[in-house]
């Protein structure tokens, strides 16, 4: 593929893109978990000061590092590094590699999951005792469904990257609001909840002695 298709169309779809990357499962399913975890007994306020500060101090940034490196090099990881540092620092992009991998052994199983309970929500319905949601998750796990859900997973993503930037961004100007339009939806179902008061100032409240945990 030339290198001309391999850019975005617009600063629309480079930022929508950029914005697929950076939001995921971890930001809607595995935040709540920790910053209860990470809270005190009257309130997570404090977590979420910290969770900001080494937003804008170290992941955006990194964002932008990695955009700047991809635009200056238009080459894959390890060439980048090689293009921009020299050849005694590819290992540096083999690093990156190494990382992305990883990230991608898990992310695709959780995807996995994300589609079997699609599903299950579509011709099913919820469960709404704990007896019934973990009578699915045994009942899913104990079968052929977790691999076979992974390999979807694997191959979708396979093909987008293999389709190119541009598919990618298509793609993308379409699932990234989407999910902003469903986190709306969940936002406001949960205000009306039983306790959502209760939830909210325990979110918010600051115990300001938790940040001299390392763990935090």
């Amino acid at each position: 593929m030339s290198s001309h298709k391999q850019r975005f169309t617009s600063r629309w779809g480079m930022l929508i893109t950029v914005l697929g990357m950076a939001i995921g499962t971890g930001n809607i399913w595995r935040f709540p978990r920790i910053a209860a975890t990470n809270s005190g007994d009257d309130g997570t306020g404090a977590f979420l000061v910290a969770w900001v500060a080494f937003l804008l101090l170290w992941s955006v940034p990194l964002i932008i590092a990695e955009y700047a490196l991809g635009r200056k090099g238009r080459l894959g990881v390890i060439g980048t590094f090689t293009k921009l540092a020299g050849d005694r620092f590819s290992w540096m992009g083999a690093f990156c590699v190494f990382v992305a991998a990883a990230i991608l052994f898990y992310y695709t199983v959780v995807a996995g999951w994300c589609f079997y309970y699609f599903g299950r929500m579509v011709f099913v319905g919820p469960d709404l005792t704990y007896e019934a949601a973990q009578g699915a998750w045994d009942g899913f796990q104990s079968t052929y469904f977790p691999v076979l859900f992974h390999a979807l997973a694997l191959g979708l993503g396979a093909w987008a990257v293999w389709k190119g930037v541009r598919r990618i961004e298509r793609i993308n100007k379409i699932l990234v609001p989407t999910l902003l339009v469903i986190v709306l939806i969940a936002l406001v179902r949960t205000l009306f909840l039983d306790g959502a008061g209760e939830g909210i100032r325990f979110l918010f409240t600051p115990e300001w002695s938790t940040l001299s945990r390392p763990r935090i």
